[in-house]
């Protein structure tokens, strides 16, 4: 099995710059994917009584026993396959509402944490097709007092990893709330049945942030409050989100491209990229070597915000 995601970028507008430096930030995401069980030609939570509900919620979050936990089977596999197939999965719990759960995939570098969220997707639904079961990413499969379902972003950055990172933190947050709407309008179809403000979730047309605050749209862990540097938490995206276009929100981020004479288009690197312990010229240099046989020639560019487009 394997992911090809190769990305074009038209840079006509990019124009030189006196800049000498460029700052690696060694951008790092992790994603939590929360989703739901259902009962095959039911469209009802697994483990739930057909046509009622289960108990309040509580027992359920990281539950275990069955009358708690629903649908560990599949998970457990689903977890084991992952392994196997070399996705970057850390780790899997039940959720708050019966029959919801969850996988976690990063931190890793870059998109490459997408590509292991869309593979293990696509896992998971296969594991379930086995199974029986339905897998739901809607981000409220059950109306009423209970849940919705998530994929929460953690974020950080070489700057905000390092002392006195905390500070980078609340600019970026800062950041983020002047483009709340922008950020809403790619964060999955259906969200506003999820953000109410309720549930753990802040309000879809409101913006803050805590620490250790569940109902917040961005959250600060309590580690990262008492070291002072650390990764920041999206609780904004839904479980349905195309992780290419929401786990990336934040401006002036810095990436490698690469073109040559027989492409001058500027493109991401379409295997290996930049690497944890690399800075950005050895980055360069590497690729250059591996996919070419040649030495490069750094040049700085700097490009103007454009639309996204899609290439077909």
């Amino acid at each position: 099995m394997s992911l090809l995601d190769l990305l074009n970028l038209d840079l006509s507008e990019c124009h030189k710059t006196n800049k000498s430096k460029i700052i690696a930030e060694y951008i790092w995401f992790g994603i939590e994917q929360e989703y739901t069980l259902l009962q095959k030609n039911l469209n009802w939570p697994l483990g739930w009584p057909i046509g009622g509900y289960r108990g309040p919620q509580g027992p359920y979050y990281c539950g275990v026993g069955a009358e708690k936990a629903f649908g560990r089977d599949t998970v457990d596999s689903h977890y084991k396959a992952c392994l196997y197939a070399g996705i970057n999965i850390g780790g899997i719990n039940a959720e708050v509402m019966a029959g919801q759960w969850e996988f976690q995939v990063g931190p890793t570098v870059g998109i490459s944490p997408c590509d292991d969220l869309w593979v293990a997707r696509y896992i998971l639904v296969r594991i379930a097709e086995a199974a029986g079961v339905i897998v739901s990413f809607d981000p409220k499969p059950v109306e009423g007092d209970c849940n919705g379902t998530g994929a929460h972003t953690n974020y950080s950055t070489k700057s905000m990893r390092a002392d006195g990172g905390l500070e980078v933190i609340n600019k970026a947050i800062e950041k983020l709330g002047k483009r709340h709407k922008e950020h809403i309008a790619v964060y999955g179809d259906g969200n506003e049945r999820c953000l109410t403000g309720e549930h753990e979730t802040a309000d879809i047309n409101t913006f803050n942030f805590g620490i250790a605050d569940r109902g917040a749209s961005i959250r600060i862990g309590r580690d990262t409050q008492k070291a002072g540097k650390g990764y920041l938490e999206d609780r904004r995206p839904s479980s349905n989100m195309d992780p290419y276009v929401g786990s990336t929100p934040i401006d002036d981020l810095e990436f490698l491209l690469i073109s040559s004479q027989k492409n001058p288009r500027m493109m991401f690197p379409k295997v290996g990229g930049w690497e944890i312990d690399e800075s950005l010229e050895e980055a360069a240099s590497r690729e250059t070597f591996e996919e070419a046989g040649v030495v490069g020639i750094f040049r700085y560019v700097e490009f103007q915000k454009q639309k996204p487009r899609h290439i077909s």
